[in-house]
């Protein structure tokens, strides 16, 4: 796999959040508006590129029976730092994401790249595939965001669009809402981008009751072969 390919099969191909479903908490809770999504969104890659490019360093000196402790130790250390960060520079944005800002230490798409790229490959190759997850995250993100911004508060980075600041949908900023607009989404997105089987995929071979049919054939043609 190339540097592209790494990069870019987080966008669409494996989109942490639209495909591989990981991180539902916070992208339900924090895509609500523009400016959360994006906050949240480029909270986690950096500490996804720091976390990837100092697991993948250490991939051969971290013992493998404690190698999970040790990547939610790093991961954790990554995260106090950028909440710091956060909270000294963008106070109103600490305080619009909450709780949601430190959990980032339990988030499943860092800890997953840690555990399945970063501890297996070197560290420029963790650090685009970082890049990438990160990405594909925050396009997600800002996607659900932009929905429910604009239909659900009929603003725009807080501020308010015309005709729709007036018949705005509420119900799309609240959880109900936030489901209906990721399924919608999820199923964009396997539309146009999952693998549609050729016809010689097509048989019986998929069924699990192939077996069961295969012997019932053979039966029968026994049956008519002794008639």
């Amino acid at each position: 796999m190339n540097t592209l390919q790494n990069f870019s099969k987080g966008l669409v191909k494996e989109n942490p959040v639209l495909v591989l479903v990981l991180g539902t908490c916070p992208t339900l809770a924090t895509s609500t508006s523009i400016s959360n999504a994006l906050g949240m969104g480029l909270a986690a890659t950096v500490v996804l590129l720091c976390s990837n490019i100092v697991i993948s360093a250490l991939r051969k000196v971290i013992p493998d029976k404690v190698r999970i402790p040790c990547y939610i130790v790093l991961i954790a250390g990554f995260v106090t730092m950028v909440q710091m960060l956060v909270k000294a520079f963008a106070p109103a944005l600490d305080a619009a994401l909450g709780i949601y800002l430190p959990l980032i230490v339990v988030n499943c798409i860092i800890l997953g790249r840690a555990e399945m790229f970063a501890n297996k490959n070197k560290v420029f190759d963790s650090a685009v595939d970082a890049l990438g997850m990160g990405a594909g995250f925050t396009l997600a993100l800002s996607l659900m965001a932009l929905i429910r911004e604009v239909f659900g508060n009929g603003t725009f980075f807080g501020l308010p669009i015309p005709v729709l600041y007036d018949n705005h949908i509420s119900i799309l900023t609240m959880a109900p809402g936030g489901f209906f607009v990721f399924g919608l989404l999820i199923a964009a997105v396997n539309k146009f981008s999952a693998h549609k089987p050729k016809k010689q995929d097509f048989g019986c071979t998929g069924c699990p009751s192939a077996e069961i049919c295969s012997h019932s054939c053979v039966n029968r043609e026994e049956a008519a072969a002794n008639d």
